[in-house]
């Protein structure tokens, strides 16, 4: 049988309204309906309810068990309190009786269109997730997740990879690579019960360099808020999906930022060499530690705009910190706002740059891939 033919299963009660919607189906290309005893799964469930919350209930346990497949309605009493309801938990539509021939040739027309233009789901995979903090405001957490994303893109074409962007308000992500997504996290905070592989593809936008986005709201209201147990849901959906998972987490440390860190295989603490900069990444170190949020092994400081005649040197800012600084990304304005003024990541502005050829050692060091395997011993370049 052809990849293009839909399967159907009728669960209709009324004899004369199930003749009805067979005549129909069978009229049509491209569909096909099961018997109540077939083993194949249906791409779609036409369902009659009588009105009762006992409908509802079973129809949001078939939508939770199987999120394949759509459900259509048809009843022959409409309770517009009933169709609110079942329209939440996901039914895509709804007939009365007597049904009119061309309200269900519509719908399924634009059933076949929404299968046809699903975002393509991925393997499984057993992804890492690497979440990016700020040991203060202003010290390049965005430009790092976005080109250290980038960079692990173009080193690898097999690998699937995302950011997810935390900074409500002021996320910038979209900024940095030029994109106008439609589509933020919190249109799966809504919908968490709906999240699925095809779900999350289509929310998704895709940069040119094969980079999946997430982006914050970008504002304050209208939106709800991710909870620890909604990010929990949505970063082990995204694992399964991508090799890895970049999280922009700002300087947030409230409860969800702090999920986040803890589910993460690495968490990059960005840093630069001021006073002012270390004292704090001594302060979320030893937070992180202390609570036991992290191992120590786990946390990577990274020390960003990294000038060599510096009043501070390496040394004693890893004195300072107690703590080792395993990468350097050296400081050079002029490549990085051009970067970020014209929406490009680095490797498309200044390829042979010296920052961009440091996110390429860190990138090929910190996370090789089959085509990055380094020779080169782990720790602390260009000093």
């Amino acid at each position: 049988m052809g990849s293009n033919i839909d399967n159907i299963k009728l669960d209709i009660k009324n004899p004369a309204v199930a003749k009805q919607f067979s005549e129909i189906i069978g009229a049509m290309k491209g569909f096909r309906i099961i018997k109540p005893a077939d083993t194949l799964k249906p791409d779609l469930q036409i369902f009659e309810i009588n009105g009762t919350h006992e409908d509802l209930h079973q129809i949001q346990s078939g939508l939770n068990a199987d999120k394949s497949h759509e459900l259509f309605l048809t009843s022959e009493r409409t309770d517009p309190e009933t169709l609110m309801k079942a329209i939440r938990i996901g039914v895509k539509e709804y007939f009365p009786q007597p049904i009119k021939r061309s309200d269900v040739e519509q719908a399924l027309k634009q059933f076949k269109e929404r299968r046809s233009h699903a975002a393509p789901v991925p393997p499984k995979k057993s992804g890492k997730l690497i979440s990016v903090i700020g040991s203060k405001g202003g010290v390049g957490t965005t430009t790092i997740s976005v080109n250290l994303a980038v960079t692990l893109t173009e080193q690898d074409n097999d690998r699937a990879v995302a950011i997810l962007d935390m900074n409500t308000l002021f996320g910038e992500i979209p900024l940095f690579l030029e994109i106008s997504s439609k589509y933020h996290w919190g249109e799966i905070s809504k919908n968490i019960e709906r999240l699925d592989e095809t779900f999350l593809m289509n929310v998704l936008s895709k940069h040119s360099t094969g980079v999946h986005v997430l982006p914050s709201p970008g504002y304050l209201n209208g939106h709800q808020a991710l909870t620890p147990d909604i990010i929990e849901r949505l970063l082990n959906f995204m694992k399964r999906m991508f090799d890895f998972v970049i999280i922009d987490c700002g300087q947030s440390t409230e409860d969800t930022a702090l999920k986040i860190i803890q589910m993460s295989e690495e968490v990059l603490l960005i840093s630069v060499l001021s006073l002012p900069c270390l004292a704090n990444t001594n302060k979320l170190l030893r937070s992180f530690i202390d609570l036991g949020y992290l191992r120590k092994e786990r946390i990577k400081v990274v020390l960003n705009r990294y000038i060599k005649k510096s009043d501070i040197s390496l040394h004693d800012a890893e004195k300072g910190i107690s703590h080792d600084i395993v990468w350097i990304i050296p400081n050079d304005y002029g490549t990085t706002m051009s970067a970020i003024n014209s929406g490009k990541p680095l490797s498309h502005i200044a390829p042979r740059s010296k920052i961009v050829r440091s996110f390429e050692e860190m990138a090929g060091i910190m996370f090789p891939g089959k085509k990055t395997e380094s020779k080169k011993k782990w720790g602390f370049f260009n000093r």
